[in-house]
C-alpha cells in the first residue's frame, strides 16, 4: 500500500470514518426518521452513513418528547412498533412485569429520554456492519456543499465540528432527515415556509387564525397567508421527586419584563379555553379574592401550579414530558422569534437555541420565585424541577430544540388537509393506492404569534380531528432530483404537514425511504421510478401497516392479503370482516373491480374466500 494511501486511511479512522469511501446511502440527520431509513436499508443489505450534527442521535424522543404523539396507536407499525415494543421490554426486564414503571410506560409509548436513546442505539448496533454513525457532522445548506450532475447528487461536503475540517461523502442515494430540510434546499428542491391562505386549499385553520383551543374560530381570523412559522419550544423532562429534582436556575440573561403578564393570568385565572366565553370581569375579580384567601383557582378552564405553565404527561420513574400549555397565553413556546429558523444558518440557530433555553429557565424561575405571584402558587411550582439523571452533559436540560416545522417541500405529491379528513361521516379519508404507511394525528399547530392586545387567543393555535389516513410515497419524493428522499421535511401545506410531523409517522416514512433507496439502487432507477408493489411488499415484510383495519394486526395470518386488497379498493370499511359472509352487493362491487366473474354464494361464502381467489388471480 502506498504511503499516502495509508495516511488517508489513518486520517479517516481518526475522524471516525470507515475506510470505505462510498456508501449506498448517505443520511443527513440522526433523528428517528434518519435512523429508521438506515435500519430499513441495512435489512436490504445496503450500507449507509448517518451524519448527525450533535453528539447524540435520536432527535426529539431523546430530548424530552417522551409521550408519543399518535391518535390511533395501531395505525403506524413497522419499525416504529419495534421501537415501542423494545421500550416496553426494557421496563419489563429492568423493573419487572408488575412494576409501576412498566405500567407508566403505557405499552412502550411513554418513556424516559435516556431509555429512548438506549433503544435507538441498540437497534443501530444490530447493523454495525452496514450502518456507520458519525456525530458532530454539520451540513450547511449552501451551494458549495453539494455536487449535482444531471439531476443527481454526487457528493456533499460536511463540516466536522470536532476539528473544523471539511469532509466529502458520496453515495448512490441521499436522505434528508433534517427537521429543517437543509439538504433538499441545497439540492434545489422547491419549498415553502409559512402558512398558506385558507383560499388556496380550503383547509380548516389555514392562514391567520384565532381559535379557542379545539373549539371554534374567533374574531380576527382572516385566513390570509403569511410567513409565520409555528412556535418551537423544548420538551422538558420534569420531576417532582425530591431525590431526582434540580430546581430551575436563574439564567444570566433573565429579564423579568418577559414574564410579568403571568401575574395577572394567575390571579384572575385568565386563559384561552372556550370556557372563557362565559367568564365575566366580575368572575375574574372573584377568583382573585378566592386565591388571595389561600385557595387555588376556581375559574373554568384554568389550571394551577405546574399545569398553568406546562402540559405534562406522566412518564416512568416519577418524570413527565413537559410541553407547552395550550390554554396559556405564556408558556414554553416562544412564538415569532423562531420564524427565521428554517432557512437560517446554524450560527443563527444556535443563538436562538440559547435564547430559547434562557427564556424557558427564566419562565420557571419567575414562577417559582417572583413575589408578586401568590405564595401558594410559587410553593406549588417549587415542587417541580429538571430530572438530574437526564442530559447530565447539558445542565439537565434537553439538547435539542423542538423544531415543529421547517421547510416543507413541493414534491411529487403535496399533502393537504383533505388527505387526512374523512370523505363522509365514519368514512376513510381519500385512499392512496401507493401508500407507504397509515398514520393518525389531528391537524395540529402551535401559536405563530405572541399575545396581542385585545385578542382572546394566540394566533395559529389549532386542532381539528382527523381519521386514520394513508400516506403516499410521493410526499417524500422530490420532482427534480433522482437520488434524494425527504422522509422528514415532507411535501405538504402547513396544515397538511401539521399532522404528518409526528415522530411515529417520520419513523414510518424513514423506513419507506430506506427500502425505496434499496430498490432504486438494485434496479438502477430514479427514486421516483421504484417498483411500487415491490416496495409495499417489502414494507409489509417488515410489518408496516399501509392501510389500517380495526380488526387486523400485522400478526394476523391474512394481514398481507388485506393490505393488498385494501389498497386496491376492495375493503373500504374500517373493518376487513374477513370471516363474514359476502353479500350480493359486495360481490357485484368486487366483480366490477377485478373485471371477472366471481364464484360465490351470497350469505354463505366468506369474504376471505372470495378475496383470496381474486388475490391469487391478480398476482399471477
Amino acid at each position: 500500500m502506498k504511503r499516502f494511501h495509508i495516511l488517508t486511511v489513518l486520517l479517516m479512522l481518526s475522524w471516525g470514518i470507515s475506510a470505505q469511501s462510498h456508501f449506498d446511502m448517505v443520511v443527513v440527520g440522526g433523528n428517528p426518521g434518519g435512523i429508521m431509513a438506515a435500519i430499513a436499508a441495512a435489512r436490504q443489505g445496503k450500507t449507509s452513513v448517518i451524519l448527525e450534527r450533535t453528539r447524540h442521535i435520536g432527535g426529539l424522543p431523546v430530548n424530552g418528547l417522551g409521550a408519543t404523539d399518535i391518535a390511533t396507536r395501531e395505525a403506524t407499525t413497522g419499525l416504529f412498533m419495534e421501537f415501542t415494543t423494545r421500550i416496553k421490554q426494557y421496563y419489563a426486564d429492568r423493573y419487572g412485569e408488575n412494576s409501576q414503571q412498566l405500567k407508566d410506560c403505557s405499552d412502550g409509548f411513554h418513556f424516559e429520554p435516556y431509555v429512548a436513546a438506549s433503544v435507538y442505539q441498540d437497534m443501530l448496533n444490530e447493523h454495525k456492519d452496514k450502518i456507520t454513525v458519525l456525530l458532530m457532522r454539520q451540513f450547511d445548506a449552501e451551494n458549495q456543499n453539494i455536487s449535482l450532475r444531471d439531476g443527481r447528487i454526487e457528493s456533499i461536503c460536511i463540516l466536522n465540528r470536532e476539528n473544523g475540517e471539511k469532509e466529502t461523502y458520496r453515495g448512490d442515494i441521499f436522505i434528508d432527515a433534517t427537521y429543517e430540510g437543509d439538504l433538499g434546499a441545497a439540492a434545489g428542491v422547491p419549498f415553502r415556509v409559512g402558512r398558506e391562505s385558507k383560499a388556496e386549499f380550503g383547509e380548516p385553520g389555514a392562514g391567520r387564525t384565532y381559535e379557542y383551543w379545539k373549539s371554534l374560530p374567533a374574531s380576527g381570523s382572516t385566513g390570509e397567508s403569511d410567513n409565520a412559522v409555528q412556535a418551537y419550544n423544548y420538551r422538558l423532562c420534569l420531576t417532582n421527586d425530591p431525590d431526582n429534582r434540580v430546581l430551575f436556575p436563574k439564567p444570566a440573561s433573565y429579564n423579568r419584563d418577559e414574564y410579568v403578564s403571568l401575574i395577572e393570568d394567575v390571579w384572575t385565572g385568565k386563559n384561552t379555553q372556550r370556557a372563557m366565553l362565559k367568564v365575566t370581569d366580575e368572575m375574574m375579580e372573584e377568583n382573585r379574592r378566592h386565591i388571595a384567601a389561600g385557595n387555588q383557582t376556581k375559574l373554568p378552564g384554568d389550571s394551577w401550579g405546574i399545569r398553568k405553565l406546562s402540559s405534562i404527561v406522566k412518564l416512568p420513574n416519577q418524570k413527565t414530558d413537559g410541553n407547552n400549555q395550550h390554554a396559556a397565553f405564556i408558556s414554553t413556546d416562544l412564538p415569532e422569534e423562531n420564524w427565521p429558523w428554517p432557512t437560517s444558518s446554524w450560527e443563527w440557530r444556535d443563538q436562538f437555541a440559547k435564547r430559547l433555553k434562557d427564556y424557558t429557565l427564566g419562565l420557571f424561575w419567575f414562577a417559582q420565585n417572583d413575589p408578586e405571584l401568590p405564595e401558594h402558587f410559587r410553593k406549588a411550582m417549587l415542587e417541580w424541577g429538571l430530572a438530574k439523571d437526564e442530559y447530565q452533559d447539558n445542565e439537565y436540560f434537553p439538547r435539542q430544540v423542538y423544531v415543529r416545522e421547517g421547510r416543507r417541500f413541493e414534491g411529487v405529491y403535496f399533502f393537504t388537509a383533505k388527505d387526512a379528513l374523512p370523505v363522509a361521516s365514519d368514512k376513510r379519508p381519500p385512499l392512496h393506492a401507493n401508500s407507504v404507511t397509515a398514520s393518525h394525528y389531528a391537524l395540529d399547530s402551535h401559536a405563530a404569534r405572541k399575545r396581542e392586545t385585545g385578542r382572546a387567543h394566540l394566533d395559529g393555535f389549532i386542532s381539528y380531528p382527523t381519521a386514520v389516513y394513508t400516506v403516499p410515497l410521493g410526499v417524500i419524493l422530490p420532482r427534480n432530483v433522482d437520488n434524494l428522499l425527504l422522509p422528514v421535511p415532507v411535501s405538504g401545506s402547513h396544515i397538511g404537514f401539521s399532522t404528518l410531523r409526528m415522530e411515529p409517522c417520520w419513523m414510518a416514512l424513514g423506513q419507506a425511504a430506506g427500502i425505496a433507496a434499496s430498490l432504486a439502487i438494485d434496479d438502477k432507477v430514479a427514486v421516483q421510478d421504484v417498483d411500487m408493489p415491490k416496495l409495499q411488499e417489502l414494507l409489509i415484510d417488515q410489518k408496516a401497516t399501509l392501510i389500517y383495519f380495526r380488526d387486523l394486526s400485522p400478526e394476523a395470518p391474512d394481514f398481507r392479503l388485506a393490505q393488498y386488497m385494501g389498497l386496491r379498493g376492495y375493503l373500504s370499511g374500517w373493518n376487513a370482516n374477513l370471516q363474514g359472509a359476502v353479500d350480493e352487493d359486495t360481490l357485484q362491487e368486487w366483480s366490477a373491480l377485478c373485471g371477472f366473474k366471481l364464484r360465490a354464494v351470497p350469505g354463505k361464502t366468506s369474504r376471505l374466500e372470495v378475496l383470496t381467489s381474486i388475490y391469487k388471480r391478480l398476482r399471477q
